[in-house]
């Protein structure tokens, strides 16, 4: 039979009640989330002005409305957002530090053992998908090729001589590329511009580029513009914004990717304070202005609340393990 003495006893009832201070301490913290004139932290992985940090300032402010405190966005570019990535994983899970998740660079940077990432998808709590930004295929808008069929045509008949722009060998622009190869055949001439898309496009205006390979929100100004033709969009369905283009799938090839962004929280942090920040997320993607405002930059919303994330983020890792490999040849 266990015995217990008075002084046993004594320290288990401090266990006890210490124990059930620190739940209480959790629930009220949640309960009160957030706390009057504290800012909730935003980081986001790349350099301020990009489709990236535009999305997450306008998501910002329109949080700011929801939650009746500053969301403050904190730029900490840098190894393809691996540096924000590992801040946001080390925080506090208090919900007063969150930060922007993009695709591929969030999976991609823990799944690539070279880069030696602290974290795992395991590391975050998803708060909500934000936006989809659909891949795609332009020249200019004096280029010999008026179809993808024409871009496939040449790399066929010149092997790695049509060049094409990339953001970086790791990036969706490159994964996109990669798919494409294999479903027909083609060697490009991939170009990293590691800097950025503004970069590449700086390149391809001046003729060192044949082909740019970006996104839907990249390119809205050149489009309206004339300066551009764009050849396909990676999308399941046409995009608003540049009408009478059609995607890769209406022109017989079946590719379908794009920069996704989303935002998440450090793993751990309690549920209300996750359903808090999400509930505001969705208040914010569904108002009118936000629509508007995002429109403006060419940028396509695509909501998904956690549970919806967490599925979109299972299937990308597995597009991702397949296609990693193919980036170190």
């Amino acid at each position: 039979m266990m015995r217990f003495d008075g002084c046993c006893f004594a320290k288990m009832l401090v266990l006890v009640v210490c124990g059930l201070a620190l739940v209480g301490s959790s629930a009220a913290g949640a309960a009160d989330f957030p706390q009057k004139g504290k800012a909730v932290q935003m980081l986001v992985g790349f350099a301020a002005g990009g489709t990236t940090d535009v999305g997450a300032r306008l998501m910002a402010s329109g949080m700011e409305k929801e939650l009746g405190t500053s969301v403050v966005v904190v730029n900490k570019p840098g190894a393809s957002s691996q540096i924000a990535y590992t801040t946001l994983a080390q925080a506090k899970p208090d919900g007063y530090t969150i930060g922007n998740t993009n695709f591929p660079s969030a999976v991609v940077s823990y799944l690539d053992p070279a880069r030696k990432a602290t974290y795992t998808r395991k590391s975050f709590d998803l708060l909500a998908l934000h936006v989809i930004d659909p891949g795609l295929f332009a020249v200019k808008a004096d280029s010999p090729f008026k179809t993808l069929k024409d871009v496939v045509d040449a790399a066929k008949a010149n092997p790695k001589k049509v060049r094409i722009s990339t953001t970086g060998i790791q990036s969706d622009e490159a994964f996109a590329i990669l798919q494409f190869q294999k479903m027909t055949g083609t060697q490009f001439a991939m170009v990293h511009f590691a800097q950025g898309v503004a970069s590449a496009m700086t390149a391809f205006l001046g003729g060192k580029i044949d082909v740019l390979c970006a996104n839907v929100g990249d390119l809205l100004s050149q489009f309206k513009s004339g300066e551009v033709r764009i050849l396909g969009i990676m999308d399941d369905e046409p995009s608003l914004f540049y009408p009478g283009v059609k995607t890769f799938e209406q022109q017989g090839y079946k590719l379908y990717t794009s920069s996704s962004r989303g935002f998440a929280a450090p793993a751990g942090t309690p549920k209300a304070i996750v359903d808090a920040l999400s509930g505001a997320m969705k208040r914010v993607t569904a108002s009118d202005d936000h629509k508007k405002r995002m429109a403006d930059m060419g940028l396509t919303l695509r909501y998904m609340d956690p549970a919806q994330y967490n599925a979109y983020w299972s299937e990308y890792e597995k597009t991702l393990i397949e296609l990693l490999p193919l980036t170190k040849e």
